[in-house]
């Protein structure tokens, strides 16, 4: 607590639920400040968000308040800014850096509210913008970042060179699922037990679809993922015990009886505040260097997190608010409302179907169905990418914008023409079938490419191509791809099929 503001209570957002974001230690208020905690009504109005999202994040925000008693305000308030007048009136109010464009303006426009550096990641922004700054181009590479991250928080390291001699273990990841397997017979990860909170807050949640306040998408099951510090715990120990040992070979497989195969499901936890990156990363080590994991599912877990997670929480920011706009493909099509409605009969395709409805059930699935089934579909059909952000950031728990807008505009949909990434990332249905086993009852075969049994993903990758030719055909990672379509000789049938398509 500083002279000059002997009264500031400290405001944390309903993603800055951990205890370092309430540490004097890291940066946080002095223990003797007050806080004040603000359940906004109006961001449920904005968006029609996932369910069981909702309900995660007021229960995570309602579990904090109770464990910090008498010292949080908690406030319940239509909008931010009356909750904050309730709260504290005029006084001054210290916030940590918020999560999006949006709320970093609203607090910048607030008088008496100073913002604090931000918490919960790895690297500062002052750092990563001299990181990127120094690179002498627009565009920036997952793989350098991480290098850069793995060196500097000695991250797998020996000595000045990376743990096994490669800083990329990706190949040794790739494994499509055991032949004839219908899971990976791990344990299953952690689940929570629900408490008065979770059942109080789904009476709210039902009173106010009642009252036609407030709609939402999917549905509401008993919570899945933690709402508190002591379950994100028992998560994150029971995934580096028991299930990171088999992660990194299969963490780009899909199994339609195996829905969460080894993943960590942690996401959740780390963009609430939760989990701290570094004690997920420092864990994940620890138990490569006792010998209880092997090197490529360490490896493949802490390039998610001090890489991929951490890459695009700065990219975010770097390329500032006007990012989300991009649409260098020019796509501006609808999203079909079986989609939106993440209605499972949509397209007919298998995967499409068991993707979102393990969506609509759960609010998630990992990374795989998300990039090669549910994004490339949007990339292939040209939805406007600007949508589609908006529908992950929407129907996913772990959606934010700082995390969709990167990974649906930059990564999924190639919206910023290579900024952050080398290449669309977009497959026919043979990449589907050979990493999944969600092909073989489906009522399309993955290898062909026009006619009633022509698979969506096979044409529309083709189609794709044809699309985007002059694009493509510049990119050295897409060229060879583009110069099969002169050997199609079915070309002009499967453009004349793609044309009539309806979704």
């Amino acid at each position: 607590m500083t002279e000059e503001e002997p009264t500031a209570a400290h405001w944390l957002f309903g993603d800055q639920l951990g205890p370092h974001f309430a540490d004097p230690a890291r940066g946080g208020p002095h223990r003797g400040v007050p806080l004040v905690m603000i359940e906004a009504r109006s961001v449920f109005r904005r968006r029609r968000f996932h369910r069981a999202k909702a309900h995660l994040i007021l229960s995570a925000m309602r579990h904090r308040a109770a464990e910090l008693g008498d010292r949080v305000r908690y406030v319940k308030a239509d909008t931010y800014r009356q909750g904050l007048r309730e709260a504290v009136g005029d006084g001054p109010v210290t916030v940590h850096h918020p999560t999006s464009h949006t709320a970093r303006a609203f607090v910048d426009a607030l008088p008496a509210v100073r913002v604090l550096p931000a918490r919960g990641f790895l690297v500062g922004h002052d750092e990563f913008r001299k990181w990127a700054d120094g690179r002498g181009t627009e565009r920036l590479r997952q793989e350098d970042f991480y290098r850069w991250v793995r060196r500097g928080h000695e991250l797998l390291m020996e000595g000045d060179r990376p743990a096994g001699g490669r800083w990329n273990l990706d190949h040794d990841n790739r494994q499509p699922p055991p032949r004839g397997a219908t899971g990976l017979g791990v344990p299953a990860p952690y689940r929570p037990r629900e408490s008065d909170i979770d059942a109080e807050v789904r009476s709210d949640l039902d009173r106010w679809e009642r009252d036609g306040d407030i709609a939402f998408v999917g549905e509401d099951a008993p919570r899945r993922f933690p709402a508190t510090r002591r379950e994100a715990l028992a998560a994150l120990r029971r995934f580096v015990e028991h299930r990171l040992a088999t992660f990194g070979a299969y963490e780009d497989a899909m199994l339609a009886g195996d829905a969460t195969m080894s993943h960590s499901l942690l996401s959740s936890s780390l963009n609430l505040g939760l989990l701290d990156p570094a004690e997920c990363v420092e864990r994940a080590e620890a138990r490569w260097r006792s010998g209880d994991v092997p090197l490529n599912s360490a490896e493949g877990f802490v390039r998610q997190i001090a890489g991929w997670r951490e890459f695009v929480w700065h990219v975010y920011w770097y390329f500032g608010p006007g990012y989300r706009e991009s649409n260098a493909l020019h796509h501006g099509g609808r999203l079909p409302d079986w989609f939106t409605e993440l209605s499972p009969e949509g397209t007919g395709a298998n995967c499409v179907g068991h993707v979102l409805d393990q969506v609509r059930e759960t609010g998630w699935t990992h990374h795989i169905p998300r990039l090669m089934i549910l994004g490339s579909l949007a990339l292939q059909r040209g939805w406007d990418p600007r949508a589609v952000t908006d529908w992950f950031h929407r129907s996913f728990v772990d959606g934010y914008d700082w995390v969709m807008v990167p990974n649906v505009v930059g990564m999924s949909q190639y919206a910023d023409g290579g900024r952050m990434t080398t290449k669309p990332y977009t497959s026919g249905g043979a990449y589907i079938d050979r990493m999944s086993d969600l092909c073989g009852t489906c009522r399309y075969k993955p290898s062909v490419r026009v006619g009633e049994d022509a698979c969506p993903f096979t044409a529309g990758y083709w189609n794709l191509l044809h699309r985007h030719r002059d694009r493509f055909e510049h990119n050295a990672r897409m060229s060879r791809a583009v110069r099969g379509l002169d050997r199609l000789t079915d070309l002009d049938a499967l453009l004349e099929q793609e044309r009539h398509r309806r979704d």
